[in-house]
């Protein structure tokens, strides 16, 4: 189908939904590279004016990826819950975005948003984010509630909680416990504590799982933990006998790309039984954690869509959501920044993208992280970061990455660091989920407000982890 859209004395043609989509989209450099970018702040406004007249229907027809070409296509069409959709059924791409912002403002919210995600797609999601400003996103998403459980609970309203991630350049398990340490006594890890090793060596995955689980069973500490190599490592090391809480993987939104990443929904979906198979939650089951990021499909050359044009990032990274709610995770967190310029070129690119990966996310019913992050070589610094960081924090966002000093070491990126997490939770009144923050109150370490207390070490309950 061909889309017009005429603009004082021009008309602007777009050859399908898949073009649309893609000049409809916020500029970043990666639709550019890609070569389906607008050409220009008039045609971008043009397609977005198109777009918003386009039936939601329509996506459940014109699809973005072939049916029989891409299972995650297959996926999406074969799951979608018209039940649930019968609510909005009738709309436009334009009519849900107005929709979206009424029931946001409205009282009980929350259930009628949770109600729907089944019923939308992630190219529905992806094209009526398109449509929104920063504040449009951030209320929505302030509004969809969306929890989660294994040791700890994700996602409750009023609560930020943070993945503590110690890397190490050569995967030193003093290190690792250094940072750790360092984590616990700033109140941060009730997300996960959850290490990127440097080689995918099962022996080194075994080492630092132990470690890990020491950690957590000496110290009663109710928060689980993951080791982020491939998924068939980690199932290797379930039959293995090791000590695995998450089974982490990160997937992209088509076949192709996470065929790059060495994963298909077979391979996802033995992943997900192998994690249920060990019920070693104590509030939940939730055992899945997937990363996922704007830019991947392209860097892996599996971007093309309907007809061999190419897919908007952003779109096919909201199909990575799609795959990641079958399989039921305790987290799944966009690196937003971390794949680089070429697909986010600065600050401002990526704090768009880091609002719509939230919104994205929790309007499909994830329990929606983000890493608050930029590689050095992008034109961004760290009041990008803080502008991102409190803005998802007053959009409700379930977790951010915390990082020793901002600074990932190991992966050569900066992140949010543990002092940024105590600030977004200072100034926006936030909290550490329930039973983290329990933990945290018996030890002393926080006050009745929830502020993290100064801990003598060699005093403290956890002064043989210093000592290691």
């Amino acid at each position: 189908m061909i889309y017009r859209q005429r603009v004082g004395e021009t008309t602007y043609r777009f050859t399908g939904l898949v073009d649309l989509m893609a000049k409809a989209t916020s500029r970043r450099s990666g639709d550019e590279l890609a070569g389906c970018a607008a050409g220009s702040d008039a045609e971008r406004a043009a397609a977005r004016w198109a777009l918003s007249e386009v039936p939601l229907t329509t996506f459940l027809e014109d699809l973005v990826i072939p049916y029989e070409s891409d299972e995650i296509t297959r996926l999406i069409i074969d799951s979608h819950d018209r039940e649930a959709f019968a609510v909005v059924s009738g709309l436009t791409v334009g009519e849900l975005r107005d929709w979206l912002l009424d029931v946001a403002s409205s009282t009980g919210a929350g259930p009628v948003l949770a109600a729907l995600a089944a019923g939308l797609t992630p190219e529905m999601v992806a094209a009526v984010s398109k449509l929104m400003r920063a504040q449009d996103l951030v209320a929505v998403a302030r509004a969809v509630e969306v929890t989660s459980a294994y040791r700890t609970t994700i996602g409750q309203p009023g609560c930020l909680s943070t993945r503590l991630q110690p890397n190490h350049p050569t995967d030193d398990l003093r290190g690792v416990a250094a940072a750790v340490l360092d984590g616990l006594l700033l109140g941060c890890g009730d997300a996960v504590i959850g290490i990127n090793p440097a080689s995918d060596n099962p022996r080194t995955a075994t080492d630092l799982l132990n470690l890990l689980d020491e950690v957590r069973t000496r110290y009663d500490i109710p928060v689980q933990s993951c080791v982020l190599t491939h998924v068939t490592t980690t199932i290797d090391l379930i039959a293995r006998g090791a000590p695995v809480d998450l089974v982490f993987q990160s997937i992209a939104g088509t076949e192709a790309a996470n065929r790059g990443f060495g994963v298909d929904l077979a391979i996802l979906g033995e992943a997900h039984a192998a994690a249920a198979s060990l019920g070693r939650g104590t509030v939940g089951q939730n055992a899945m954690y997937f990363e996922t990021g704007q830019g991947s499909a392209l860097s892996a050359d599996a971007h093309l869509g309907t007809g061999g044009a190419p897919v908007d990032q952003q779109t096919l990274e909201t199909r990575a959501y799609g795959v990641a709610r079958v399989f039921e995770p305790l987290l799944v967190n966009t690196v937003v920044g971390f794949i680089g310029p070429e697909y986010l070129y600065n600050g401002k690119q990526i704090i768009r993208a880091g609002l719509e990966d939230h919104f994205c996310g929790k309007l499909l019913g994830l329990p929606m992280g983000v890493d608050v992050c930029y590689t050095n070589h992008a034109e961004a610094d760290q009041d990008d970061m803080d502008l991102l960081l409190t803005m998802l924090g007053v959009a409700g966002c379930p977790f951010v990455i915390a990082v020793p000093g901002a600074d990932d070491v190991m992966l050569g990126y900066q992140s949010t660091s543990f002092h940024d997490a105590l600030y977004a939770r200072e100034v926006l009144g936030l909290r550490p989920s329930p039973e983290f923050e329990a933990w945290l109150a018996d030890l002393g370490m926080i006050d009745a407000r929830g502020a993290v207390v100064p801990v003598d070490v060699a005093s403290s309950p956890l002064r043989a982890l210093g000592a290691a």
